[in-house]
């Protein structure tokens, strides 16, 4: 079937560029581009990838997580420190 399509010069050039390249006719590059680009809209999108989530039970007795809390702020000072003295 015969067709007129307008296509942009720049995007022209780039077709004719690839099908010299390749060593096709125009005509054959143009159908082979057109038929890729309809097959790419039919694949499925991509899946979300989730992490799935996990229990990790209670916190036991008698631990202090403010305490752990003060415990990880104290270690990331004294890093931070040391950085500094190194000159980091």
């Amino acid at each position: 079937m015969r067709t007129t399509v307008d296509i942009d010069d720049t995007l022209l050039g780039r077709l004719r560029d690839a099908a010299h390249r390749q060593g096709l006719p125009f005509r054959t590059l143009l159908h082979r581009v057109l038929q890729r680009g309809l097959e790419a809209g039919d694949e499925p999108d991509a899946v979300t990838y989730r992490t799935p989530s996990v229990p990790l039970g209670q916190v036991r007795e008698g631990v202090n997580l403010v305490k752990a809390l003060e415990l990880s702020a104290a270690l990331e000072d004294d890093e931070r420190a040391r950085h500094l003295l190194e000159g980091r």
